[in-house]
């Protein structure tokens, strides 16, 4: 009997589809609904996969279907296609020069053989709370969109995701892209992920935006990860920062306000009261980041 763990082997059969084009892609999933799944990088699906977490009768490849991949600028956005690899986000000038918070997340995730496989799209939609990338898209303000064949729709990414593994997209719908605001000159960002040992997924990460007027904090976006059920806004300690100057006193404050607010469990990469705990240092230093680069003192 073949070992139920192995990891190394695929053990149960699958009809393997390429479709070329969205409504190809529609028309299989409307045909196998209930025992299919969508691949992209397949560095999250593959391993599941192999220790028979989940043992679809499907796969869809989404990759050669066009529109998918590449970054692009267009009014004052940065829009980036489901499919496009990480490591292609951590080369890009563009990426580097409008949006340095994906630069610098994508940078902090896992291994570059990985990065040369995974993408963005498979990454938001393996829906982690623990989710590099989610929480940083948050932080962004990011919107995905979302194909179905009845057309497009855009969901801000809070409300993208529901739980664990699971997000707000029906059975017959596809991740197209995300989009987000690109950066001004005002506008400062930080990432910073706690963890067992490099490459280890996060035991608390978290990602800030802020936007100065003078010597003010002007807006805030905050996002934190693994101490909820999805990756989670602060949106109390973002209005909490409005109109306060960046010191010392206020980020403390602030990481308390974060500490009192995520909702952390205990698990075999770290307990709650720990969590709690980083939570709050893990504010302060992002804060203090962002401010940084954003032009404070």
């Amino acid at each position: 009997m073949i070992n139920k763990y192995n990891t190394h082997l695929l053990t149960t059969k699958f009809d393997y589809h390429v479709p070329s084009s969205l409504d190809e892609a529609f028309k299989l999933l409307e045909a196998h609904k209930g025992d299919v799944k969508l691949l992209a990088g397949g560095t999250d699906l593959i391993p599941q996969m192999k220790m028979r977490r989940v043992e679809p009768g499907h796969i869809i490849n989404l990759k050669d279907i066009p529109g998918l991949t590449g970054m692009k600028l267009y009014n004052g956005s940065v829009h980036i296609g489901a499919l496009t690899k990480l490591r292609e986000l951590e080369k890009s000038p563009i990426i580097a020069e409008k949006a340095p918070l994906i630069t610098e997340t994508v940078k902090a995730m896992a291994s570059v053989q990985v990065r040369n496989m995974g993408t963005i799209g498979g990454n938001i939609c393996n829906a982690s709370p623990a989710g590099d990338l989610c929480v940083s898209l948050l932080a962004l303000d990011a919107k995905a969109q979302i194909a179905s064949p009845r057309g497009v729709r855009s969901v801000p990414l809070e409300d993208f995701f529901t739980g664990p593994g699971r997000t707000s997209m029906g059975a017959d719908e596809i991740l197209t892209g995300v989009s987000f605001l690109a950066g001004t000159g005002n506008s400062g960002s930080s990432f910073i992920k706690v963890g067992r040992v490099v490459l280890d997924l996060a035991t608390v990460n978290a990602a800030v935006c802020l936007k100065l007027n003078g010597d003010l904090i002007s807006e805030a976006c905050i996002a934190i990860g693994a101490v909820a059920p999805t990756p989670l806004r602060l949106k109390g300690v973002e209005e909490y920062l409005i109109g306060k100057t960046p010191s010392f006193e206020v980020f403390e404050a602030a990481g308390d306000l974060a500490s009192e607010t995520v909702r952390p469990i205990t698990d075999v990469r770290s307990t709650a009261e720990y969590r709690k705990a980083v939570s709050k240092t893990i504010i302060m230093d992002t804060l203090d980041r962002a401010s940084r680069h954003a032009g404070g003192q």
